[in-house]
């Protein structure tokens, strides 16, 4: 699915982005940060947003109503390419090049204004050419849908407001100083001819490679697909700042699977995401991995159902699995969404009330830091340097020898935290929000993977039963290649399980150990912004796994074609 859909569906409406109610409080002079003049650059399309902005902002106030406070213009420049191979054959390809621009415009001031809690503003698309009386027409009529918006949302919230006996207790939005940061602009370079070839090979692996076209008839679908994105923002604001950054992604995936016997579905995926195309690795890098996830597939399809009564006992998960863990519980909770008006909460997250509580084991801290590049000699795709509110990037230590120390913050504030930390991120055409960028997970214990595993051993012979480890996870934190332990350290693969009860109460009370950092798994994602997550192999002293009540599904009444390849 692209990434940029969502923006894309809003784009095809042209609905404002007027969202919902939030929480407020600060003080600002409303006039200084219109007052302020942009600085010019040497960009086109920069010129062209400085000069509508100048415009509008001595322009933009109908009779008898406010004049804004704060507005932005940002332009999201993207460029994607894929494509995707079948059995062997290449099935789709396709590149798109789009610009959106994204107006904001604020009225009240800073302590109390039009904003809500899924932000606001109106969007159009913009040529992709640089021509600047097209843009500044498509900004001009973005700044008035955005305008007119922001007026009756800011009327509606002030009634809102008279419900309550006591006002928000937070501003509404927080003010930065103006800043100018130009990069290069990102571009996408790889060879389009070459990859198309190594994934149209990769694809037919499964019937043309003697390692595994023993069992190619077991094999329902192989695909490889590689998909390549390129995102430059520019953005200027009434404060002055004026920036244009981006960055490149690259994704080359594999996913191969069929059915068991008894028609359990089982499937492997997986796939670098690089910075670079280079770093994606050789052919033979991917060949191997596309043999290898073939081979655990027809492990995975001769091997047992996990035991029908339900475990409870330790658990090995490695980084993969770990990081995955760690996205879906912890992450969220600790990106500040600010709270629904009239609440007393600090945010949304299962963590608004554990501030300076143990949220992990003591020996574990959490750093947000996207300013660091690199890791272990390998490139991260979350790292950048100015934020999408024009705010510098910044490490955060989110959490200290198990204690929730901070939250990541953009320009929306929350109880106890006033200004942004530089987190604020924004998807093409969307407003922004407080999201993590290289969150690395850290040990003040830590422990090779051999010695984890030895202690895994160890806790199996003193408990006197078999326990078990998780090499990967699939959607749903469901185990995808789960290994049952045996106290002589013998391993077998078993399928069909699924956790119970794995949620951020067993993040906090149930880790026992976790790896060195050197060892840490890199979790590079190209969604919808890039993130990276850093985490270390995880011990958990009791994790409960069932059996997963997925129902099977019939297998395929009669065989595929023959094929001519083996």
């Amino acid at each position: 699915m692209n990434p940029f859909s969502a923006a894309k569906t809003t784009i095809a409406h042209r609905l404002p982005a007027i969202l919902a109610l939030a929480a407020l409080l600060a003080t600002a002079n409303v006039t200084n940060s219109l007052a302020a003049e942009s600085k010019p650059v040497d960009d086109p399309t920069l010129k062209a947003m400085q000069q509508e902005l100048d415009r509008e902002k001595s322009l933009l106030v109908l009779p008898g109503m406010q004049r804004p406070y704060f507005m932005e213009y940002r332009l999201d420049d993207i460029n994607v390419y894929e494509a995707v191979a079948n059995y062997g054959a290449l099935t789709a390809e396709q590149a798109s090049h789009q610009r959106i621009v994204r107006v904001t415009v604020r009225i009240g001031d800073y302590t109390t204004d039009s904003s809500t809690a899924r932000g606001d503003g109106a969007i159009q698309l913009a040529p992709q050419d640089n021509n600047s009386e097209a843009l500044r027409y498509a900004l001009w009529i973005a700044t008035d849908d955005a305008y007119k918006a922001a007026l009756r949302t800011y009327s509606a919230k002030q009634a809102e407001l008279k419900r309550f006996q006591s006002p928000p207790s937070q501003p509404d939005f927080s003010p930065a100083p103006p800043i100018t940061h130009i990069e290069p602009l990102a571009t996408l370079e790889f060879d389009r001819n070459e990859w198309k070839k190594r994934i149209v090979a990769a694809s037919g692996l499964y019937a043309s490679d003697p390692e595994v076209s023993s069992f190619a008839d077991t094999v329902q679908y192989s695909t490889s697909n590689l998909r390549a994105v390129a995102v430059n923002h520019f953005l200027v604001n009434s404060e002055g700042s004026v920036v244009r950054h981006g960055y490149t992604g690259y994704n080359a995936a594999v996913s191969v699977g069929g059915q068991a016997a008894d028609g359990m579905r089982l499937g492997r995926d997986n796939g670098p995401v690089a910075t670079e195309a280079k770093d994606l690795g050789s052919w033979p890098d991917l060949r191997q991995r596309v043999i290898e996830d073939l081979k655990s597939y027809a492990a995975l399809r001769n091997a047992p159902i996990v035991a029908a009564d339900d475990y409870h006992g330790p658990v090995l998960l490695s980084g993969d699995a770990a990081a995955d863990v760690f996205n879906r519980l912890f992450v969220p909770n600790i990106e500040a969404d600010r709270p629904e008006m009239g609440t007393s909460a600090r945010t949304q997250g299962t963590y608004s009330s554990s501030l300076h509580a143990d949220v992990l084991p003591t020996f574990l801290s959490v750093t947000d830091d996207p300013t660091l590049a690199t890791f272990n000699g390998h490139r991260l795709l979350g790292s950048y340097a100015i934020d999408d509110e024009a705010v510098p990037a910044q490490p955060v230590n989110i959490v200290v020898n198990g204690k929730l120390q901070n939250f990541l913050i953009g320009r929306e504030p929350i109880k106890d935290f006033t200004a942004s930390n530089g987190h604020g991120r924004a998807a093409p055409g969307q407003a922004a929000r407080s999201h993590a960028g290289v969150i690395v997970f850290k040990s003040s214990q830590p422990l090779s993977n051999a010695a984890l595993n030895d202690r895994l051993l160890a806790l199996a012979k003193e408990q006197g039963h078999d326990v078990y480890a998780v090499e990967t996870l699939g959607g749903e934190l469901l185990p995808r290649l789960l290994y049952r332990v045996h106290p002589d350290g013998t391993r077998q693969l078993v399928r069909g399980a699924s956790f119970d009860e794995l949620d951020t109460r067993t993040l906090r009370s149930s880790i026992l150990a976790a790896g060195d950092a050197q060892d840490s798994y890199i979790a590079n994602a190209l969604g919808a912004f890039p993130q990276t997550t850093i985490a270390p192999s995880l011990l958990f002293g009791d994790i409960s796994i069932k059996r997963a009540t997925e129902e099977q599904q019939k297998l395929p009444y009669y065989p595929p074609p023959t094929s001519t390849t083996k």
